[in-house]
């Protein structure tokens, strides 16, 4: 029989499930002032176009800050992983100013709708989606629910299976999306932000009190530095590559982001949202998610993506860690709630409607959508348990499919005149080279490019494909005119 859990345990547990328990009774009384549902597209997938820029911030916030940062990042236990989050600032000013009007425009719903309205054909729109259902099912999904189990199984202990953590927060997660939608994901997101961030930096405090607010001494200088070497998770370089582009790509046009910029009633509404979001990117995330991880190697030593739910379990008290669990759980339920409203939206909107049944309900659609993506979810975390780094092989992962896609969207917004054939060219051009380079090329020491620079290879050439294709192929050409929509 296994051990019996000790009484700080139990109070932990208890804790958690009480704060998660108040989150969801506080959601569900903001989204029933909000009146029935009337089953559009707009109401499930985009909370109905009503919600004020604090939830679009909350929202975007922790979609964004799952356990994939707070463990994967504390994780490498060093300071330079720091310029993901610090770079994301740029990103979400290019959301704000240069998307979220074209978006809002093109009164999209997805994404992929503004790609087929500038191409004029459905054939890119419907790859794209494909690209970020494959990226969202077999990546985002369930990396986030193996980091937030991971998270909570080094908290309260090996006496649980980290599949059973797993399926906690993926069947809440799912409850969330197919009885609230958005709506309640967004504001579960910023209820649940406010006490993320508070209880984070309180655990960055303690940390630094722990070791008398000294993190240099004992601690070698690689995981102190800002200016990554070549053999670094971050060379310094990367950061006028290839760095840029993946932000780009990831605050403004990935799915799971812009559908919650898109959730505010006005442009307007919507930019305050994202710059408030911005703020918190540049002034908060880089110190929680990168200052507990080195003073865990200060006291714990180099223990991985373990690093920050032991950390926590060493320096909170038994009953304040369980709040932070609950924290962590929410904001794991947030993330995977999100994802998985964008992925059956991007399904029901670009696939399901389209091509098997037009007239379907969708909150229909959406629920028997999402109980089959959380079982997948659930069934492919055991393949992230022998990930070196969760991070950086997130990061190394999404380069199959976002290089690729944001080649459509530069492609798209500076010419006219590419046939959307030409599109598809580039980008299947693109996923074929950079996994060329990932699964080939790259461990057999053939290339040595770092990845972040290999990424822009990858669309600089799906760029240049897609134009020759239009002109040998189709006989089109393009004209280079940047304009807003």
């Amino acid at each position: 029989m296994p051990a019996a859990m000790p009484l700080g345990s139990l109070t932990q547990i208890a804790v958690c499930l009480a704060l998660t328990a108040l989150i969801g009774f506080a959601t569900w009384r903001k989204v029933r002032q909000a009146g029935a549902s009337d089953g559009s597209s707009k109401d499930v997938f985009l909370a109905g176009g009503g919600l004020s820029w604090v939830f679009v911030a909350g929202s975007i916030t922790l979609t964004n800050l799952s356990t994939d940062q707070l463990v994967g990042m504390n994780g490498n236990q060093m300071l330079l992983l720091a310029w993901w989050e610090i770079s994301g600032f740029i990103g979400l000013l290019i959301l704000a100013f240069v998307f979220v009007p074209i978006y809002y425009r093109q009164n999209c719903t997805t994404v992929t709708e503004l790609l087929e309205r500038r191409y004029g054909g459905r054939s890119i729109r419907t790859l794209i989606s494909a690209l970020f259902l494959f990226g969202n099912i077999l990546i985002y999904l369930p990396a986030g629910l193996y980091s937030g189990a991971l998270f909570l199984q080094s908290l309260f202990g090996p006496q649980l299976p980290l599949l059973f953590f797993a399926g906690l927060l993926a069947v809440v997660a799912a409850a969330y999306t197919v009885l609230g939608g958005l709506r309640a994901v967004a504001v579960m997101d910023t209820y649940a932000g406010f006490g993320v961030l508070a209880i984070a930096l309180l655990v960055v405090v303690l940390a630094l009190a722990a070791v008398d607010f000294d993190i240099v001494s004992g601690v070698p200088a690689e995981r102190l530095t800002m200016i990554g070497s070549a053999d670094s998770p971050i060379p310094f370089h990367t950061l006028f590559t290839g760095m840029i582009f993946i932000q780009i790509f990831y605050w403004s046009t990935n799915q799971n982001i812009t559908q919650k910029a898109m959730t505010a009633p006005t442009v307007r509404e919507a930019q305050k949202g994202v710059l408030a979001a911005a703020a918190v990117r540049i002034l908060i995330i880089p110190v929680i998610v990168t200052v507990p991880g080195v003073v865990a190697y200060k006291l714990l030593g180099d223990v991985g993506d373990r690093a920050y739910g032991m950390l926590v379990a060493e320096v909170l008290p038994a009953w304040l860690s369980g709040a932070f669990a609950a924290m962590i759980a929410a904001a794991v339920i947030a993330h995977t709630s999100a994802v998985l409203n964008s992925t059956v939206a991007l399904y029901t909107v670009d696939f399901h409607g389209p091509y098997f049944n037009a007239g379907a309900d969708q909150r229909r659609v959406s629920r028997n959508a999402s109980v089959l993506l959380t079982v997948v979810s659930v069934a492919l975390v055991p393949l992230y348990s022998n990930a070196a780094s969760i991070i950086n092989l997130l990061q190394q992962l999404n380069g199959l499919s976002s290089m690729p896609i944001l080649s459509a969207f530069i492609t798209g917004l500076l010419f006219r005149g590419v046939a959307a054939g030409a599109a598809v060219a580039g980008v299947v051009w693109g996923v074929a080279f950079y996994g060329l380079f990932t699964f080939v090329l790259q461990p057999e020491q053939l290339v040595t490019l770092h990845y972040i620079d290999f990424m822009v290879v990858t669309l600089a050439t799906s760029v240049l494909v897609a134009l020759t294709t239009n002109r040998l192929l189709y006989g089109n050409r393009a004209r280079f005119l940047w304009q807003a929509a």
